[in-house]
């Protein structure tokens, strides 16, 4: 009764009963979290709450609720408080950036103010984003290594490897079945091994993520990703932002924090003109994976960016459209865009962070990468 008492809010609730019909009382520690409850929600609906414009007042009820509340429930007060208190404002200030619990929506909010942030917040505002890039890259850093690593690994098995490029392993359990007795010894029939070595760039990744506002979580995730592939010694990375300008972010991948404060979220969008940037940067097709994250809604001519794509494809280098990279469930985007790509070899669909590194293992295997998303259940077909 006590947590219908805090939903319903104060005023009539305040008479809510028992079963005993005795009313009930909150304890101490309820009744500031019912205050701060009301000062967000209050009002009535679509109504702003009682903090007004008031920094410090702002500041307490931020630090408030970290107290009362548990994690996950403080996001989602701070992303209603972004609009409903005028929050966005007030993380100008330092102080105010200093109380905020960190999270990636906090992150997709200062990138998207990026280059409004007064010189005396901007230093708060970079310590705050690498706190949550920083969780993020230990979150999927490993997972990431792994499966890029090991489809690299499988994609240059070969059985007519160089006498160095032997894997023994490899090939004496493979020809166990041909062991020679009287000689104590295995004669392989077939030698397992690596085509190069693994020091050689075996594959290069470009990843022309869009600026466009509605793209601010992948945008995040997707400089996270960048930072993790690039320390990857058999993987060349570049990272391509858009909106009607192009920018080559690929000199910042080793600090996410710098890739997110070069970003410009917001403007509008022009996809072909950055494919024809990355079309320019391909240097051998068959081995480039090129990853297009964007909700294809397009402002330059729709005709000549998927006539860009399929050349592309046609090229020999593997494509994607990712729609989102994010957690924040089923992204808006443009379908009709999303099924031409579909039908010219470019499989668009939204991934989650944690199946991404699962998605570029598939890519770099040259597996079909529409067959993959359907196997873990991703729509892949869209209505035009």
């Amino acid at each position: 009764m006590s947590r219908w008492r805090l939903v319903l809010g104060g005023q009539d609730a305040d008479g809510i009963s028992t079963e005993d019909g005795v009313p009930v009382q909150l304890s101490d520690d309820d009744v500031r979290r019912d205050q701060a409850l009301e000062e967000l929600y209050g009002g009535g609906s679509g109504q702003r709450g009682g903090l007004g414009s008031s920094s410090p007042r702002v500041a307490r009820w931020l630090g408030d609720i970290r107290g009362y509340f548990p994690s996950s429930v403080v996001q989602v007060m701070q992303s209603d408080a972004m609009d409903r208190l005028g929050l966005r404002q007030l993380l100008l200030e330092p102080e105010m950036l200093r109380t905020v619990q960190p999270d990636i929506g906090l992150v997709s909010t200062l990138v998207g103010l990026g280059r409004v942030i007064p010189e005396e917040s901007r230093e708060t505002a970079r310590s705050v984003v690498r706190q949550v890039t920083t969780e993020l890259e230990e979150r999927l850093r490993a997972k990431t290594i792994q499966a890029v690593s090991g489809a690299l690994n499988r994609s240059a098995r070969t059985r007519r490897p160089r006498h160095r490029d032997i894997d023994w392993n490899r090939t004496i359990a493979a020809n166990l079945k041909h062991y020679q007795p009287e000689y104590r010894t295995v004669v392989p029939e077939r030698l397992h091994g690596h085509a190069r070595r693994s020091t050689e760039i075996q594959r290069e990744i470009i990843l022309c993520i869009d600026q466009s506002g509605s793209m601010a979580e992948s945008v995040v995730y997707s400089s996270v990703f960048g930072a993790v592939l690039s320390s990857l010694r058999s993987v060349s990375t570049r990272l391509v932002v858009f909106d009607t300008e192009v920018v080559d972010l690929t000199d910042d991948l080793d600090d996410p924090v710098d890739v997110l404060f070069g970003v410009q979220l917001g403007g509008g969008t022009d996809i072909n003109r950055a494919l024809a940037y990355c079309q320019d940067q391909i240097t051998k097709p068959a081995e480039t994976i090129l990853v297009l994250i964007s909700d294809l809604y397009e402002g330059g001519i729709a005709e000549e960016m998927l006539r860009r794509a399929a050349s592309i494809v046609g090229g020999g280098t593997t494509m994607i459209a990712l729609l989102a990279l994010s957690d924040s469930g089923h992204p808006s985007f443009d379908s009709r865009h999303a099924a031409a790509l579909a039908g010219i070899g470019v499989p668009a669909f939204a991934c989650t962070p944690d199946l991404f590194p699962d998605m570029m293992a598939a890519a770099i295997e040259r597996r079909d990468v529409s067959e993959w998303a359907a196997s873990q259940d991703i729509p892949t077909s869209h209505e035009t």
